[in-house]
């Protein structure tokens, strides 16, 4: 005894199923689809459906490219539980015994069934699994509408969604900023291409927003050249001196374990003179290494020169000598002009925000 339909059983729900072609095309689309396999298995890590080969040879050439596409790896199937539909993806496949196809699927949400099977109202989320032994039928177009279907909130057109030709895939610009999110590719399958029209349909929706992009190649600065304020190390300038004890770590230490607790300890020295040696300092009240106070460049570099001078043996002033040449290097490094030019004493952050 089993419980799967046979090839009969499945060949007269197919030719039933193929008869609605005749009828308008609202009818055709709306017609049930024949169940394709069962589900095997329900699980916290992963659930699994067992699907029929034939049935999904004979589906291949179906009409709808939704049903057509029914048991392959990224196609959506669905369960009927309750009173709603529930959708899943199918995420691998793997050979079974009699003629059995197995795959492992991830659950994407459920949709309220309504008469004539249709499904409406498809939210992300599930409140309900089906149990094993549930039919599982393949997604139809009408499916997909529903599916995929674009509200009237701000959203993105990004393309259409596969395998249909006129159902929009669409991002909701309010859910998709509220969180964190990552365009991953290939090379060469349009990742910076996507970006550019994300970020200017955003910038249409939203003309009082700000974004800010980080572009360390140059690859976007064609793309928003007529909308964007660029900024490079050609025309940038920031205050170096708005960089905190710890930035300033970052940027001229060189070294690890003690000997970079030693040259920190000499570099919050000769910061600390740097930054209470300008005019006024006493309007700042206490200062610390910390504090945003302008100091010169050649300044810190007088006072590291000066503290090597007052050492007694020339093996002491190794520190020294290395916070000296990496500041060197810095202000030297065209790279950098944009902030350790030393030219740069005035607050210019409030402007250039």
């Amino acid at each position: 005894m089993t419980d799967q339909p046979s090839l009969k059983q499945f060949l007269d729900e197919l030719s039933s199923y193929s008869e609605t072609e005749g009828a308008p095309a609202s009818s055709a689309q709306h017609a049930a689809a024949p169940p394709i396999g069962r589900v095997l298995e329900i699980a916290g890590s992963g659930s699994r459906i067992w699907m029929d080969f034939g049935r999904l040879q004979m589906l291949a050439s179906h009409a709808d490219p939704s049903v057509a596409m029914s048991g392959q790896v990224g196609s959506q199937v669905k369960m009927h539980v309750g009173a709603s539909w529930l959708v899943a993806n199918v995420r691998t496949l793997q050979t079974g015994e009699d003629g059995k196809v197995l795959g492992q699927i991830d659950f994407l949400g459920e949709g309220q069934s309504i008469a004539g099977g249709k499904m409406a109202n498809f939210r992300r989320g599930v409140t309900r699994y089906p149990i094993p032994g549930c039919e599982v039928l393949p997604v139809t177009t009408e499916d997909m509408r529903a599916i995929f279907a674009a509200a009237d909130d701000p959203h993105v057109e990004i393309g259409t969604v596969y395998p249909t030709d006129d159902i929009r895939g669409t991002l909701y610009i309010d859910p998709m900023l509220s969180k964190h999110f990552a365009i991953l590719g290939s090379t060469g399958t349009g990742k910076s291409t996507s970006v550019a029209l994300i970020l200017h349909r955003i910038s249409q929706l939203s003309p009082e927003g700000h974004i800010v992009m980080i572009d360390p190649h140059g690859e976007y600065s064609a793309a928003f050249k007529s909308c964007g304020e660029l900024f490079n190390v050609d025309n940038l300038q920031l205050p170096y001196w708005l960089l905190n004890f710890e930035e300033h770590c970052e940027v001229l230490l060189t070294t690890q374990g003690a000997e970079r607790r030693r040259d920190a300890d000499i570099l919050a020295k000769c910061l600390l003179a740097a930054r209470t040696k300008g005019k006024n300092v006493e309007q700042y009240g206490r200062v610390t290494v910390d504090s945003p106070i302008p100091y010169l460049l050649t300044d810190l570099n007088q006072i590291i020169v000066a503290e090597m001078g007052k050492l007694d043996r020339a093996g002491d002033t190794t520190p020294y000598q290395r916070l000296k040449n990496k500041l060197d290097e810095l202000r030297a490094d065209p790279r950098y002009t944009f902030m350790f030019s030393g030219m740069l004493v005035s607050d210019t952050m409030g402007s250039f925000i």
